[in-house]
């Protein structure tokens, strides 16, 4: 709507000095050399550990997302009891664990069951102290095993093919006659109505019972 007459200005705030708010980006180049270097300082340090943890394998939350599958935030506690892990072993040995998921399915139980156990066979589980071995500690030569600096390269998360899948028009069911909808409140009706027709019977039989 257009200004009329002697009226005050609109304080549209017109008068900001962005120049002083604009962020730049000029230390890309070294940041992104600062993280490569960070990167291979940890994994320096916590060598010959992989520098990430195994992650279970979970689908995508929402109806358009959930046909694909990415790495969850940890196993359940019902994961780790199936794959003969316990508890406050798990973090120890690079397991991650979320107490607060819970197994939906028995497929993505079995999925990551399987998962855990893979890694199992995997372990290499160095004694504390090389003179004191415990139970469970791996007795070969660390020299003579291949070692892997990241989990998900040994043990990826592959695309699923459970997806949208396309069927021939011979494929398709039959019609049903009428119409699904007919049929559906026909069958309603019907179990709806079943104790009131079966009284209305049972009370005809007897009145003509009454009459012989």
């Amino acid at each position: 709507m257009a200004i009329k007459h002697n009226q005050k200005l609109v304080n549209n705030h017109f008068r900001k000095d962005w120049q002083r708010r604009v962020r730049t980006h000029f230390d890309q180049p070294g940041k992104k050399t600062s993280r490569r270097t960070a990167r291979q300082a940890k994994a320096a340090a916590v060598a010959p550990r992989p520098v990430d943890k195994l992650r279970p394998i979970v689908r995508c939350p929402t109806i358009k997302y959930n046909r694909k599958v990415r790495a969850g935030r940890g196993f359940t506690l019902t994961e780790l009891k199936e794959a003969g892990i316990s508890r406050p072993l798990a973090p120890t040995i690079g397991i991650a664990v979320d107490h607060r998921r819970q197994n939906l399915s028995e497929e993505s139980l079995a999925i990551n069951v399987a998962r855990l156990k893979a890694f199992k066979e995997r372990l290499i589980l160095l004694p504390r102290r090389s003179n004191a071995p415990k139970k469970g500690d791996t007795k070969t030569d660390v020299s003579k095993v291949d070692k892997a600096s990241r989990v998900s390269a040994i043990l990826p998360i592959a695309p699923t093919d459970l997806a949208v899948k396309y069927i021939k028009k011979s494929e398709m069911p039959e019609a049903i006659e009428g119409g699904a909808y007919t049929k559906l409140r026909m069958a309603r009706s019907n179990a709806r109505y079943q104790g009131a027709r079966e009284k209305r019977l049972k009370d005809k039989a007897e009145a003509e019972s009454a009459k012989k």
